[in-house]
């Protein structure tokens, strides 16, 4: 017995990777910071914890449908209306074991051997992976720093062949923060429009953490001409702080959202019944939290583009959105660490850091774009200002 060849064909993820050597080495009673998780610090609100233990008091503790329970899909028909102006039925919803899965279904549900998902880079870790396991070949785009870590129209038209299934557009983006603008959107619907064959994977997951009054908007609602052909994809996991409550859902075709529901009922069956009572109230419930929250990402945000942008050798862009920053430093390719180790890539630098200086950062190859290194700014204050001093030190001592 031996694994099976779609298995070979993809890798762990380098994320989860990192949060577990973090854990790993703070068990030993290391004093390491993880600055490598995609995970809020802030804790899950009250009154959705509350709606949680109220759900189990009440013994819905059973079965629910398979891709949603009605109150969940009704809340999220009112959230994309309320939020995006989208309009759903529910029979245009399913809601799934977090975004991951909505993604995953998704892809597996419609990519055939040989399909082509065009994935601007840098990219989320799990979307290369996620097509190869369909049997599907994920073309890479370049969208550097030059270009504000955005896909152009004309990088998008260059990547279509007719083997292209689908584009996602990862909006705030993991691992850059970068936002697009409804204008910028707008420009890639009008090459959508040109491809009819092409359709469109919208993760909207860190919707509501943008800064500088930076207005959201996601393509679905920038374009409405191309409505029939997006899977608008969103879940509770950033924005509540719901991260191991596991709901992500998603707003798209009915035929789509059929195929989804089918794929998921031969895997996980239906989300946790108690997470989508409490995704229920989340959506539902007051949503003035999430600006209080947005401000404090704001300023260790700028703390840590202050404190990143004095080192030598390294630029980082300014994040409109999500918490994370993704500094380039290809003038420190090629130094020597204080032990003669050469530094020879985005991994040996990261590997250096947690090494020497013990940070924990995930490297820029882990998410198509190198030499550069994804750093999440959500923790303290005090644990970023420690955790960018070492940086700084770190750097430093490089020859």
């Amino acid at each position: 017995m031996q694994p099976s060849a779609a298995l070979a064909r993809i890798s762990p993820s380098p994320t989860l990777a990192v949060s577990a050597r973090v854990g790993a080495l703070k068990r030993q009673g290391i004093d390491v910071i993880g600055l490598g998780a995609g995970e809020p610090d802030f804790d899950t609100p009250d009154f959705v914890k509350e709606a949680a233990i109220a759900a189990i008091r009440a013994g819905k503790t059973k079965y629910t449908d398979v891709d949603g329970t009605p109150e969940l899909k009704a809340a999220i028909v009112a959230k994309f209306r309320r939020d995006n102006g989208l309009t759903y039925g529910t029979d245009q919803i399913t809601v799934n074991v977090g975004g991951k899965q909505t993604l995953f279904n998704a892809i597996v549900a419609t990519v055939e051997p040989g399909d082509e998902v065009v994935i601007p880079a840098p990219h989320w870790v799990s979307y290369p992976d996620i097509v190869q396991f369909a049997g599907g070949t994920p073309v890479a785009v370049p969208a550097g720093p030059e270009q504000d870590y955005k896909l152009t129209p004309e990088a998008l038209d260059a990547a279509i062949t007719p083997r292209t299934r689908w584009v996602i557009i990862n909006s705030p983006s993991n691992p850059t923060g970068a936002a697009y603008l409804a204008g910028e959107l707008r420009a890639l619907g009008e090459v959508l429009a040109r491809h009819p064959h092409v359709w469109v994977l919208s993760d909207d997951m860190y919707e509501h953490i943008v800064y500088d009054g930076f207005e959201f908007a996601t393509i679905a609602q920038a374009c409405p001409e191309l409505y029939d052909r997006i899977l608008t994809v969103n879940g509770c996991s950033k924005a509540y702080a719901m991260t191991g409550w596991r709901i992500g859902f998603a707003g798209g075709a009915p035929w789509l959202i059929k195929a989804i529901a089918k794929l998921q009922s031969q895997s996980t069956s239906n989300p946790c019944s108690v997470s989508q009572a409490a995704a229920t109230a989340a959506l539902k419930g007051d949503q003035s939290f999430l600006h209080e929250r947005n401000l404090a990402f704001q300023v260790r945000r700028d703390l840590v583009l202050s404190m990143l942008g004095e080192i030598e050798g390294m630029t980082c862009p300014k994040p409109d959105g999500a918490f994370y920053v993704y500094p380039s430093f290809a003038p420190l390719i090629g130094r020597r660490t204080p032990g003669g180790r050469v530094i020879d890539s985005d991994e040996a630098f990261v590997t250096y850091l947690l090494d020497e200086a013990r940070v924990a950062a995930v490297q820029g190859a882990a998410f198509g774009l190198s030499p550069a290194m994804r750093i999440s700014y959500a923790t303290s204050d005090d644990l970023l200002r420690e955790a960018c001093a070492r940086i700084q030190e770190a750097c430093r001592a490089l020859t």
